[in-house]
């Protein structure tokens, strides 16, 4: 199990920080535990942040109404303070270590992330036996380079999967992806990190309520 660090009251309760051992180093867990929780949400974070992105506060803001414990999980490279994130092998490393953690509260976990996360929960979803997949602006190319593909991940999940994926997201648009058993949810505008121009008509706190009500919909399914 993980170790406690922290113990701190927020708005929406006490959240819970603990850190794990994995062959990759030292990975930290952020609790935002539901009441009486349903289902875990393991959340991975991007190559280019952290756990403070847009997305992935609003989900832990939100789900636990919901009935779904959120953990937002910090890679080691990050813990670290590293600013380059490691190779995909090493992210899926991290991944691993962490889930012992995260599985031993005795709940389905929904194996998520942003991006290079998305990347992670998909490679490793089955592997692990995870419930379902969260895969939150999925990069299903380099910007510009749409012959790049990384489609066979997100169709080789083998679990039941949403997508959230912002309508200009320069790292694969919805249009562009591929058909699949996989949900799909697009917020309109939305950039990588599912930021809105002002002309888009929606403010961000809209396009974060479009995104949670998504996810918290589409969770209603998984029990």
């Amino acid at each position: 199990m993980g170790t406690v660090e922290t113990e701190t009251e927020t708005e929406t309760g006490t959240v819970d920080t603990e850190t794990a051992e994995t062959e990759a180093g030292t990975a930290r867990i952020t609790w935002h535990p539901a009441k009486k929780a349903r289902l875990v949400l393991a959340a991975g974070h991007g190559a280019g942040g952290g756990i403070e992105a847009r997305d992935l506060r609003a989900l832990a803001r939100v789900l636990p109404a919901h009935g779904v414990s959120v953990a937002l999980v910090e890679q080691p490279w990050r813990v670290a303070g590293r600013k380059v994130a490691p190779a995909p092998k090493t992210l899926d490393t991290g991944w691993r270590g962490v889930w012992p953690v995260i599985a031993g509260r005795g709940l389905p976990v929904i194996s998520g992330g942003r991006s290079a996360g998305a990347r992670v929960a998909c490679r490793t979803a089955a592997e692990l036996g995870a419930r379902a997949v969260l895969a939150l602006s999925f990069p299903l190319h380099p910007p510009g380079r749409p012959g790049k593909s990384r489609a066979g991940e997100l169709l080789d999940a083998g679990v039941p999967t949403l997508v959230v994926q912002g309508g200009n997201d320069p790292f694969g648009r919805p249009e562009e992806f591929p058909p699949g058993t996989y949900e799909m949810a697009e917020i309109p505008h939305g950039d990588h990190g599912f930021g809105v121009p002002k002309r888009a008509g929606i403010t961000e706190e809209e396009a974060m309520r479009l995104l949670t009500d998504a996810v918290a919909r589409w969770t209603t399914s998984l029990v």
